[in-house]
């Protein structure tokens, strides 16, 4: 600009131009140092914290063992796409792992150890009642707890928590998907068998309450009572029970609760009349299955395959939802305070992009986050609910799981 404002002054002359041009280079030249000096701005940086127990290694083979790295190895793809995003933002984002020792291992210890050091945001793959035992050791620090790991309705009904929001469906949730695939089947009997856990349990009051809501009857219900059978890989003298089990029942599908895994598997094809099974085994509602490759999945797939070893699990997907998250709220907002997050998360603007067709968003009347739910069986995806044709005033995910008008639970 000075070069241009000489030419404007003196066009003609060449002789001007040597005195301006050496006055620039010193003025260049006196300003260079200061600005030198300058530090470039620091990267915002976002700590998340992982609470988990590790999964303990069989003692024999088993062919569908748990991984020991199930649920962080999710969280630790998490943190890698927040980066590779976050890079381009001057963001930087870290995850403090927190594994406990022992399966008696209190998690609030380790809540209140990552509170202390100023961490925020705190990712739990726990059951639900270590989630209530944290979100209340924490909610004076402000941190916002992600519940990746417990489906426990109440989480979301009279035990809510406003600093709890929930990347896991709840059982509702998973049990209202199935029914859509069975109403629009048109297999509306159902005969429910309903293992001995209190988990078994909570799944088969879901499914009930499912069953009421669109319309299916449930035409017999009755307990496990053969044991594990599943994990006993083998023939056992109480078959001819278990066949005996299922006779004289008049159904379209046989719904197993059996959330444990212990016996779930033994009643497809041992059931006398030729009938499908579905649940927590056979055909299943869930979140992320290994035959999921639409809507850019496959390259997910592959991403957490060459970083883990091994396939994703349902709990390595929700542990890498919460994570991502956390970044993408981050990253839109340009900030990491939770004051400014925690609404965000409830606004309508907010949408997480996750491999399902669609953005998922939190209900802002209990923070439980609205997604599709896929059915699958072992090899192949089947559906993917909510269903076509199942509608609502807001969105068709919230034809999934408690609706605003049911909700039970109430924030302060």
């Amino acid at each position: 600009m000075l070069i241009q404002a000489a030419r404007m002054q003196d066009p003609a002359s060449h002789l001007g131009r040597g005195p301006v041009l050496a006055a620039l280079a010193l003025l260049v030249g006196s300003a260079g140092p200061a600005l030198a000096q300058q530090p470039a701005p620091a990267p915002l940086e976002t700590h998340i914290g992982v609470i988990y127990r590790p999964q303990e290694a069989p003692a024999s083979y088993d062919a569908e063992a748990v991984p020991e790295d199930e649920g962080i190895a999710g969280a630790r793809l998490g943190i890698a796409d927040d980066n590779t995003t976050g890079r381009f933002m001057k963001q930087s984002f870290v995850l403090d792992e927190k594994p406990l020792a022992s399966p008696d291992a209190d998690p609030v210890a380790a809540a209140k150890e990552l509170a202390a050091a100023g961490i925020r945001y705190i990712v739990l793959t726990l059951p639900a009642d270590q989630v209530l035992k944290v979100a209340e050791a924490v909610k004076d620090s402000g941190a916002v707890v992600f519940n990746a790991g417990a489906p426990d309705d109440r989480l979301r009904g009279a035990d809510c928590r406003a600093n709890v929001f929930h990347v896991i469906p709840s059982r509702s949730m998973f049990t209202d998907a199935l029914a859509q695939y069975l109403t629009v089947m048109r297999w509306r009997k159902v005969f429910l068998i309903v293992g001995p856990t209190d988990a078994d349990k909570a799944y088969a009051d879901a499914l009930r309450n499912s069953a009421h809501k669109f319309a299916l009857k449930v035409t017999a219900d009755k307990p496990w009572t053969f044991g594990p059978l599943a994990k006993a890989r083998g023939d056992t003298p109480t078959r001819a029970e278990a066949l005996v089990f299922t006779r004289g029942l008049d159904y379209d599908m046989a719904v197993v609760a059996d959330e444990e895994g212990d016996w779930g598997d033994y009643v497809p094809y041992r059931t006398v009349d030729p009938r499908p099974v579905g649940g927590t085994q056979g055909l299943t509602p869930t979140t992320w299955s290994p035959v999921l490759e639409t809507w850019g999945a496959a390259q997910a797939q592959n991403r957490f395959k060459r970083m883990a070893g091994r396939l994703m699990r349902p709990l390595d997907y929700q542990a890498w939802v919460a994570v991502r998250t956390v970044g993408d709220a981050v990253t839109a907002k340009k900030v990491n305070d939770p004051g400014t997050i925690m609404p965000f998360l409830t606004d309508p603007s907010f949408g997480l992009p996750a491999y399902k067709g669609t953005s998922l968003s939190f209900r802002p009347w209990d923070h439980q986050m609205r997604q599709p739910i896929i059915v699958v069986q072992p090899k192949s995806m089947v559906s993917v609910a909510p269903e076509q044709g199942f509608l609502h005033q807001r969105t068709p995910l919230d034809t999934l799981g408690v609706d605003l008008p049911e909700t039970t639970c109430k924030f302060p």
